[in-house]
């Protein structure tokens, strides 16, 4: 492409905002923080009108000025569309609700976003082999990418996560290792043998890209909204890189006069057996403590200890949104509600969402005239369903009249 260009300036401690060396290998700050990307944003501003990305592909590229991937070369590509906004009218009244469908993605969920943008910086930095933990989805994101790349893989699971995600993950070509343990014990492993291995340690918030690429997610909602913004946005949160890189992405658009009107207000959601952000908000602190025994249907999102905790929490609190946790049987409940009255078949963590909408509209913390947009992270293909087929049990006859009345 002729008009690609990066307005990368330099990289940032998410915690000291010590300047840190672009187009260099990172992992954590020198305080073992996040690291966060920065741009020129004035310059961008001058020299790109948001007018023009009418003309471009509906991709995740058509950001590219926004992103830190400088030569085109590198933009390892599996067709990253961009996904739906659809509107639930039959399960609910009052302010409009709308639902962003991220399973429409490269392997079948959002982590292909961020994966994406990890494994093109890789390249670029010229690593060779990468490693992570993961509870499914993001496994299955990086086998995807790195094998697209040239690059090996190695990705380890907690013990209990879906076989449909171990399998996909190894059929796409990474080395899949099963732990007996949580997403963190996990991490823990890849951090003991990566020196050792030879692995770039890409895990949740170690490496600065992966939130550029969820970042992309705010970046297409706000075109698809034409610029004003819902008035509150709930999202799934286990290592919370989804919406610490909307946020990041609304205010680098507001810096660069995009965006008009208010900013939303973000929800994190999480689950009761598994909810150290919430503990954290409601305690007004500014880290969360590791949730023990952590346990939920909604695997993605039970993530006991958060690195990110605090870009979380600051997201939200600035944002003047809340953080709110909702039962293992009321995220199985606002799956079925939402399959069988809108047609869309959500992973349990995109139905947390709408347990945890209708619950918030219950309480009064989110007004009945207020736009609100959920997000469902991943295809519920990829999740065990119910069997609800019926035997049809043919008549002494052959017929089924007793089923289905006679002739």
């Amino acid at each position: 492409m002729t008009d690609w260009k990066s307005y990368v300036s330099h990289l940032e401690c998410g915690a000291t905002g010590e300047r840190l060396e672009a187009d260099r290998l990172h992992n954590l700050s020198p305080a073992g923080k996040p690291i966060l990307v920065r741009y020129d944003l004035d310059a961008l501003a001058r020299d790109l009108d948001r007018d023009r990305l009418a003309t471009r592909a509906p991709d995740l590229w058509r950001y590219r000025e926004l992103l830190p991937v400088r030569d085109p070369a590198n933009a390892v590509s599996l067709g990253e569309t961009a996904t739906p906004v659809l509107r639930l009218d039959a399960v609910v009244s009052g302010g409009p609700l709308f639902i962003k469908d991220e399973g429409r993605l490269p392997t079948g969920s959002f982590k292909a976003r961020g994966l994406c943008l990890a494994v093109c910086m890789a390249k670029a930095l010229g690593v060779e082999r990468m490693a992570m933990p993961s509870n499914g989805n993001a496994g299955a994101a990086l086998a995807a990418y790195a094998t697209r790349a040239g690059i090996e893989s190695v990705v380890l699971c907690p013990a209990d996560t879906p076989e449909i995600n171990l399998q996909e993950i190894a059929l796409q070509g990474a080395t899949v290792y099963k732990v007996d343990g949580l997403i963190d014990d996990c991490g823990k492993i890849v951090g003991r043998y990566k020196e050792r291995m030879g692995w770039f340690d890409t895990s949740t918030l170690k490496e600065p890209y992966r939130i550029e690429g969820k970042k992309t997610m705010g970046l297409e909602l706000a075109e698809q909204f034409q610029w004003r913004l819902p008035d509150v946005i709930l999202y799934p949160t286990g290592g919370g890189t989804g919406l610490i890189g909307m946020w990041k992405a609304f205010a680098e658009l507001k810096r660069i006069g995009w965006l008009e009107g208010d900013m939303p207000r973000m929800v994190a959601v999480q689950a009761t057996g598994c909810a150290p952000i919430v503990r954290a908000f409601e305690a007004g602190a500014d880290h969360a403590e590791r949730w023990q025994d952590a346990s939920t249907v909604a695997a993605g999102i039970r993530v006991p200890a958060a690195l990110g905790d605090f870009l979380i929490l600051d997201a939200v609190r600035k944002s003047g949104g809340f953080a709110i946790a909702v039962e293992d049987d009321a995220i199985l409940a606002a799956r079925k509600e939402v399959a069988r009255t809108e047609g869309l078949l959500l992973c349990p963590e995109g139905a947390a969402t709408y347990a945890a909408y209708k619950t918030a509209r219950e309480a009064g913390r989110i007004a009945a005239d207020e736009s609100a947009v959920l997000f469902n992270c991943a295809t519920g293909l990829k999740y065990p369903m119910p069997d609800g087929s019926i035997d049809l049990v043919p008549d002494a006859d052959g017929s089924f009249d007793a089923t289905f009345g006679p002739d």
